[in-house]
C-alpha cells in the first residue's frame, strides 16, 4: 500500500484515499470516468433504458479496459453488484486507476473495471435493481428455478403489514422464535440463499435475466480479448463480517477452484459452498450458500475459460442493523411506495448499513482491495 501511495506522489500531489470515494452515484461515475481517462483506459458506457436517477440523471454501467490487446489473462474488478454497496467498490476502482495499480499486471494481462453493475440500485440507495431483483441471485435456469420453500415461512414476518405497529412487533417476535428454534445459520440460509416466488420480498432472484445480467454478458464478450484463457474476478461487497476486514469468498465455478484460490491468496479464502469450505479450511464463510450468482454468468459468457471468482466482503454494521435496513427498504417499496418520509428514512438506513463513511474504514477497504490486486498480478506474472 505504501508503495502505490509513493508512486502517486512522484507524479504529483497524492490524493487522500478518502477522495477516491463519492457521496452519490453521479459523483462516483464522474470520478470513475475521469480516473479512467487519466490512466489512458478505453471507456464504454452501457445505458440503462427508460430509467433515471433521483436527480434526473441517466444511469449506466461504465467499463474501463486497460492493457494490451491479445492478452491471455484478465483481471476483472466489479463494483455495485448490489447497488448501494457501490460506494465502497467504486472508490476502490478510482484508487486502482489513480494509483496505477494496473502497472503491476504482467504484459500478458489486461484489467477490466466494471463500475456500477446495478446502477439503479446505487442511485436510489437500494441493494436490488429496478425490478426488485438481487443480481447475485439472477443467474439461474428460469425454466426450473430453485425452490423457495425455505424462504416462504419467513416472508410475511420480513415484510409485515405495518412497520411501526403491532404487526411489526409480532413479526419481529416470530423471527426471533425461528432463530431460537433453528439457529442463526439455518435462518441466514433460508433468508439469503435466493427466492423466486415473492417479487416484493428480500433476496428475490427474478423471473428472467435482468438488464444488468444481459449487459454483463454482452460487455464481457465485447471487452475481453478472445485470446484470454484465465480470468481473475474481484467482486467488491459490503454488509457482512468483521468491520472493514474483507473476507475473501470463493464462488466456485469448477472442481479445484478452492485449491487454486488458496494458492493465489492464502488460507484466508473460504468457499461459498459450506461443505467444501469446512472440509478444506475447517471454517464456513460469512455468507450462506447462494443460488444464481454472478460467477454463473461469467461461466456462461466465457465458456472454456479458467475463472477464479473471489467476492471480497467488507463488514459495516451489526447484522441485525443490516437486516433492519433491508426490511425497511423492502417494506416501503411493497407497502408504502408514496410515503416520502418513510422512504427517506429507509434510504438513510440502507446507506448506513452498507457504507461506513469514515476515512479509516475507506482506507482499510481500499488497502485490502489493493492487496488482492497485487496478489493477483503477482500470480499471473509467475505462472506465465
Amino acid at each position: 500500500m505504501l508503495c502505490c501511495r509513493r508512486c502517486s506522489s512522484v507524479r504529483g500531489d497524492p490524493m487522500p484515499i478518502a477522495d477516491y470515494f463519492s457521496s452519490d452515484y453521479p459523483n462516483a461515475r464522474e470520478r470513475f470516468c475521469a480516473a479512467a481517462k487519466g490512466a489512458g483506459a478505453h471507456l464504454k458506457r452501457y445505458l440503462l433504458p427508460q430509467r433515471l436517477g433521483p436527480q434526473g440523471e441517466s444511469l449506466s454501467i461504465d467499463v474501463a479496459r486497460i492493457g494490451p490487446e491479445g492478452t491471455r489473462d484478465a483481471l476483472v474488478v466489479l463494483s455495485g453488484t448490489h447497488g448501494v454497496e457501490c460506494f465502497a467498490g467504486a472508490g476502490c476502482q478510482v484508487g486502482f486507476l489513480t494509483d496505477r495499480l494496473y502497472e503491476a499486471l504482467p504484459s500478458t494481462a489486461c484489467a477490466l473495471l466494471v463500475h456500477a453493475v446495478n446502477p439503479h440500485g446505487f442511485a436510489w440507495l437500494r441493494r436490488v435493481n429496478e425490478d426488485n431483483v438481487d443480481l447475485n441471485r439472477n443467474f439461474v435456469d428460469f425454466s426450473k428455478p430453485p425452490s423457495s420453500a425455505a424462504y416462504e415461512p419467513l416472508h410475511d414476518w420480513l415484510v409485515p403489514a405495518d412497520w411501526d405497529g403491532d404487526a411489526r412487533a409480532h413479526a419481529d417476535a416470530a423471527l426471533q422464535r425461528f432463530i431460537a428454534q433453528h439457529g442463526m445459520p439455518a435462518f441466514q440460509q433460508a433468508l439469503t440463499a435466493g427466492q423466486y416466488t415473492r417479487p416484493e420480498g428480500l433476496f428475490y432472484g427474478g423471473i428472467a435475466p435482468t438488464w444488468s445480467a444481459q449487459t454483463l454478458a454482452q460487455l464481457l464478450r465485447e471487452q475481453l480479448p478472445d485470446a484470454v484463457r484465465r480470468v481473475a474476478v474481484l467482486d467488491l461487497h459490503t454488509g457482512l463480517g468483521p468491520t472493514a476486514y474483507g473476507e475473501p469468498i470463493l464462488v466456485p465455478c469448477a472442481r479445484g477452484d478452492l485449491a487454486r484460490a488458496r494458492a493465489w491468496f492464502g488460507c484466508e479464502v473460504r468457499s461459498l459452498v459450506a461443505e467444501e469450505s469446512m472440509h478444506v479450511t475447517g471454517e464456513k464463510s460469512v455468507s450462506a450458500e447462494l443460488e444464481g450468482t454472478l460467477a454463473r454468468g461469467f461461466q456462461a459468457a466465457l465458456p472454456e475459460r479458467e475463472i477464479t471468482f473471489i467476492g471480497l466482503e467488507f463488514g459495516t454494521r451489526p447484522v441485525s442493523d443490516v437486516l433492519t435496513a433491508l426490511r425497511a427498504d423492502h417494506w416501503v417499496h411493497a407497502r408504502a411506495p408514496d410515503d416520502a418520509v418513510r422512504g427517506a428514512r429507509a434510504q438513510r438506513l440502507m446507506r448506513e448499513a452498507f457504507y461506513c463513511e469514515t476515512p479509516a474504514w475507506q482506507a482499510a477497504v481500499y488497502g485490502r482491495t489493493a492487496d488482492f490486486v497485487f496478489r493477483t498480478c503477482r500470480t499471473l506474472a509467475q505462472s506465465n
